[in-house]
């Protein structure tokens, strides 16, 4: 960071990994290789990125500061590492097709700003198919959130609409001291594999629609129970088809119930 005159924007949500065990660690946990195609959201001065290199995968490594791009672009011509593509511009409003053309399988693998960490894996969930694994190093009460099961005091929106479209864990835990600036906060690593939902709770477009809207809807107000929450969207005959409890709070809902719910037409 001296050597390019460049610091951490808290406007960014940045902190960099500068413990090269740490970064390495990631890319081990992600399995990428030769043959894989990886994207890299947040890349920073390039310590992920040079050891996602390492491995053999194709990296696309997308950085919104202007300053650390160029700073990103030297780093890897240094390095020889010629599998890299520096992006630069804002992950959340990039055209998608276009920075992951080039093959149908992606993996996200990246130390993600924490201030827009959770809504950009729900985002590329719904909206980027051809990434199909996500390693992503998060703020731990995020972390937690997005693998959060049904009946965890800390499963909110995110954990349905993650679990809606995969399966997440967490599969490793991240010290404040890796870091600079060093955050007040612990951080972890979160696995999110794709995977299909069984034809038991597919939905046409309308219906996927009004599942979300019950989701955040029923966690927006989550010290009341569902029947105050949601009144107006599902009636009494609703819940008692979806199997639900109307006294329930939406941490307790399975999957299977909220598409139930979304599935009762008020």
């Amino acid at each position: 960071m001296d050597r390019f005159g460049v610091s951490p924007r808290r406007s960014f949500g940045q902190h960099f990994v500068v413990d090269p065990n740490t970064v390495r660690r990631i890319a081990r946990l992600s399995g990428a290789g030769p043959g894989d195609c990886v994207l890299e959201i947040g890349a920073g001065l390039g310590s992920l990125t040079l050891a996602l290199a390492e491995t053999g995968a194709v990296v696309r490594a997308v950085e919104v500061d202007s300053g650390l791009a160029a700073a990103l672009r030297e780093v890897v011509a240094e390095a020889g590492a010629s599998d890299v593509e520096v992006v630069e511009g804002d992950a959340s409003v990039l055209d998608l097709d276009k920075v992951l053309s080039g093959s149908q399988r992606w993996m996200l693998v990246a130390n993600l700003p924490y201030n827009i960490a959770t809504p950009l894996v729900v985002d590329l969930l719904r909206d980027a198919a051809s990434i199909e694994t996500m390693v992503v190093m998060v703020q731990r009460e995020a972390g937690e959130r997005l693998a959060a099961p049904a009946g965890s005091r800390v499963r909110g929106i995110p954990s349905v609409l993650v679990e809606r479209r995969g399966t997440a864990r967490v599969v490793a835990r991240v010290a404040p001291s890796v870091f600079r600036p060093r955050p007040r906060v612990e951080s972890v690593v979160v696995r999110v594999e794709r995977s299909p939902s069984p034809e038991s709770l597919r939905l046409p477009p309308e219906t996927e629609a009004r599942f979300e809207l019950l989701v955040r809807t029923g966690f927006g107000q989550r010290r009341k129970m569902l029947r105050r929450s949601l009144a107006g969207l599902v009636t009494s005959s609703g819940f008692a088809a979806a199997g639900v409890d109307p006294a329930s709070r939406p941490e307790t809902l399975t999957l299977g119930q909220w598409v139930g719910l979304a599935r009762a037409q008020p």
